[in-house]
């Protein structure tokens, strides 16, 4: 099975040849899409932070190509803003700020406090969503089972997950908790092997929204060199080619963190999670957990989900249409007619149920931890575990038990100086169970 979201070295370059047309690299002020004031007030506000800076640095702080940048330059010694100092050893001329340029600099850091690669224009961002759509693939049986392959998962769950995520349509995946509805929703991005490219920053008129975040976008290891500064070729610099990104969330999410919110303190507008995870997966796990009522979450997604873009609210009156492009995912341990009405409930489409598993899965789960944990799979011991112990107390078998009770086990093992190696007996396994089980009956 292809490593997570692998993505060749040929599939990147013909990814971004075919990027180059509609996202090129731009080689004036005017190519960049946006307006040269935003332009200079973010290089002074560069150079008030750095001091001095000569081209090569300007050029990997704006991620603008040389020529861009020397009009922009040109720009701002025409307006008294900068100063040249003069050349230092094979590093070309160096750019520092006026009297003048430090009291805009200061003005245009009271505005915004963004301080990073110039932003794209949210006019080309529409485009660029929708020209790598994470709907565009098609997925088929033989990827659900290369992608699960190793999971204990029935034929039948995967056959709904499969064409759930061809849908377009948002999925409800449901059922008891411990039964694998996380772990197994974090893995459908692994269903996509292509690239997407991810803007730094997007401009929405003077507004600079952040968009990429370490946390969420993970950018492929073998990138095209960017090193000639005269280049007007590839792919615009302001884009980052990344792994398609996902999104988890449960019962921390708020109501904020769906809207553009603007932090006072660092004057900087922050990007909502559906937009940071827009081109791929969002799940929203335990669901009914959050502060808010289920209804109102429901009802954010509404409109994203029938009409396919959101409105971004930037406050004073001001919002901004965007594609809504990703594959919404609803995770609940509660009923779903508990958490919605029916109507509702149409809208999404898709509902997955994962059940308690049967004890010819549970075995196959077992067998699979024993080799992890290098023991000796005993298939009595698996038979004991069910019939002795799940059975008597009426306790469902989980996926999550198998490497509990033998993890719990194996502690055992080492504290009496046993090798971890050894057959486990029906003792160490009895002494792991009311261990395990007690803290929960306990709570």
């Amino acid at each position: 099975m292809p490593a997570l979201n692998s993505v060749s070295i040929y599939q990147q370059q013909e990814q971004t040849e075919a990027l180059q047309l509609l996202a090129p690299q731009p080689c004036s002020v005017a190519g960049t899409g946006l307006a040269e004031n935003l332009l200079g007030d973010l290089l002074c506000k560069h150079l008030h932070d750095a001091g001095v800076l000569d081209m090569p640095q300007l050029v990997t702080r704006l991620a603008l190509t040389g020529s861009v940048l020397e009009e922009l330059l040109a720009f701002l010694r025409k307006d008294g803003r900068i100063e040249v100092l003069g050349q230092t050893t094979g590093q070309g001329l160096r750019y520092a700020l006026t009297e003048r340029g430090r009291s805009a600099a200061k003005d245009a850091l009271a505005r915004s406090c963004y301080i990073g690669p110039a932003p794209y224009p949210v006019e080309r961002y529409r485009q660029l969503l929708q020209a790598q759509t994470v709907h565009q693939s098609r997925i088929n049986a033989q990827a659900m089972r290369e992608t699960f392959a190793g999971i204990v998962m029935r034929d039948e769950l995967l056959d709904q997950l499969g064409p759930a995520m061809n849908s377009g349509r948002a999925i409800m995946i449901y059922g008891p908790p411990g039964t694998g509805k996380t772990y197994i929703s974090q893995r459908l991005i692994r269903l996509f092997s292509d690239a997407v490219w991810i803007p730094y920053a997007i401009a929405i008129n003077e507004a600079v929204l952040e968009i990429f975040d370490p946390q969420v976008h993970k950018p492929l290891s073998v990138e095209l060199k960017k090193t000639n500064l005269r280049l007007d070729q590839g792919v615009d610099r302001r884009l980052v080619q990344c792994q398609r990104p996902i999104i988890i969330t449960g019962g921390e999410l708020t109501m904020d963190m769906l809207d553009v919110r603007f932090d006072p303190y660092s004057r900087q507008y922050q990007a909502p999670l559906q937009l940071k995870a827009s081109n791929g997966i969002f799940i929203i796990d335990d669901l009914g957990r959050q502060r808010m009522a289920p209804i109102e979450l429901f009802n954010r997604w509404i409109v994203p989900m029938e009409e396919k873009k959101d409105f971004l609210n930037l406050g004073g009156g001001r919002h901004c249409e965007i594609p809504f492009d990703l594959v919404l995912v609803f995770s609940t341990n509660l009923n779903p007619l508990e958490l919605a009405d029916e109507a509702f409930l149409r809208r999404i489409g898709y509902k997955v149920h994962f059940d308690h598993l049967q004890p010819s899965e549970y075995a196959r789960i077992w067998q699979q931890e024993c080799a992890k944990w290098v023991v000796p799979y005993d298939p009595a011991l698996v038979t004991y575990v069910i019939e002795q112990l799940h059975l008597p107390t009426q306790t469902p078998l989980l996926p999550c038990h198998p490497r509990d009770l033998l993890g719990m086990a194996l502690d055992r093992q080492r504290y009496l100086g046993l090798e971890v190696t050894a057959s486990l007996t029906p003792e160490v396994l009895l002494w792991a169970w009311r261990n395990y089980f007690v803290a929960l009956e306990a709570g």
